[in-house]
């Protein structure tokens, strides 16, 4: 069996790897299906199915190039996070057998990719879309649930990442012949 200390690095890798594939499907999913989505964004921000007596009409936006705009940039914000995880995956994978020091600095890419889908699905669908277009109060548009689902998934691999990592019994053996 692996010492826990590589099987650790690795869960980490797992993960970001699974992270920046899912956001590829999501940005697959966006680009071959573009209006799909672009409906989703464009009712979120019109609030046309947000209870109808409240008093939140000056939020509404109706213009169909703010929805374009809003879901290019949601696009855009997403291929960053695929690339920045997926890179940073690979940087952890070839680090994986170095030295606690050099797999822990690596970990930059990963952590950047995790920082944009934390902006994106936090920021953007929960506090923007969620309480500014009072999105919660849609039952048809409505991606609180799926956004909360993957800030869950986000922060909890960032909390896994930031774990400083321990040595490799290899490398604690060098240690220790040397002292």
């Amino acid at each position: 069996m692996y010492a826990t200390a590589l099987l650790i690095r690795v869960s980490k890798i797992v993960s970001i790897t699974a992270i920046g594939i899912m956001a590829l499907i999501i940005v697959i999913g966006n680009v071959t299906d573009y209006y799909t989505n672009y409906y989703f964004v464009a009712h979120v921000m019109q609030m046309d199915t947000v209870y109808p007596d409240g008093n939140m009409d000056y939020r509404k936006i109706t213009n169909p190039l703010i929805f374009h705009s809003a879901y290019i940039l949601l696009i855009t914000l997403e291929v960053f996070m695929t690339f920045f995880c997926i890179k940073g995956s690979w940087i952890l994978l070839k680090a994986v057998k170095m030295d606690a020091s050099t797999f822990n600095n690596a970990k930059n890419w990963s952590v950047a990719g995790l920082i944009i889908g934390i902006f994106i699905w936090f920021f953007g669908f929960q506090v923007v879309g969620g309480e500014w277009f009072a999105m919660w109060q849609s039952s048809t548009w409505n991606g609180l649930n799926s956004a909360d689902r993957i800030v869950t998934f986000l922060v909890l691999i960032l909390i896994l990442l930031q774990f400083k990592d321990e040595a490799l019994p290899n490398e604690q053996e060098r240690k220790n012949s040397h002292e």
